[in-house]
């Protein structure tokens, strides 16, 4: 029987059709829609260019990531993150879910080939074990790994339940199905997709020197955490 975490190229299709650029380095799927779409994506904690990558999990089904961006928008982070520094109960169990994604990882890069990655050691996403900073790392967490381990990832799930619900499937115009799957991307990891260290290296210090260059005012927003947003 086929691993139901084993990316198709249809899941891969979809996935890009989800995000808008074609996927990379996605090892398997963390958790399918009922219809089996992809829901979360399963990114290797190594890039193929080489790049350390923490986050493992990351939302891709567009309904969710809008629901998710609502509760954000609300001011959820702070909230649960003020909680966090007053009850001690939900402070441990957050801990644990920290500790369960650096296990999960692991063994992800295992699975897959990747290996261990020391750079990213005992680091892990969304903000944990202390703060909340990406709820949608914690709903990925959450969906990924089931219920009962992530606390503020359960909670964010339950908060979106008025916009999306596990047991129904919300797919349908959700994304473009009509016009050619993504085929170019833009992303800064892409442009150094298999560089050597020395032309990474040289690379970065391009952007240092045009960063410079730049007059105040003019430079781009920084980057984001990495998810499906």
């Amino acid at each position: 029987m086929e691993d139901p975490r084993t990316p198709t190229p249809q899941d891969l299709e979809t996935l890009s059709r989800q995000l808008g650029r074609p996927v990379r380095d996605v090892v398997e799927i963390g958790a399918r829609c009922v219809c089996g779409n992809p829901l979360v994506a399963t990114t290797a904690p190594r890039l193929g260019n080489g790049i350390p990558f923490p986050t493992t999990f990351y939302l891709t089904h567009p309904i969710i990531t809008s629901a998710v961006s609502r509760l954000e928008a609300a001011g959820v982070m702070t909230e649960m993150t003020e909680r966090l520094e007053h009850d001690p109960e939900l402070a441990a169990a957050y801990r644990e879910a920290h500790e369960d994604y650096l296990r999960v990882r692991d063994e992800i890069g295992a699975r897959t080939g990747v290996g261990s990655v020391p750079e990213i050691a005992g680091v892990s996403a969304g903000g944990m074990p202390t703060r909340v900073k990406c709820l949608h790392v914690l709903v990925g967490h959450s969906l990924a790994v089931g219920p009962g381990v992530n606390p503020l990832g359960d909670e964010a799930l339950d908060g979106i339940a008025e916009w999306w619900t596990k047991d129904r499937c919300y797919c349908d115009g959700a994304w473009d199905v009509a016009a050619p799957a993504p085929s170019r991307d833009l992303s800064r990891h892409t442009k150094t997709q298999g560089l050597s260290p020395e032309e990474l290296e040289a690379k970065k210090a391009e952007r240092r020197r045009a960063a410079e260059e730049e007059p105040a005012g003019e430079h781009g927003a920084p980057d984001q955490e990495e998810g499906a947003r």
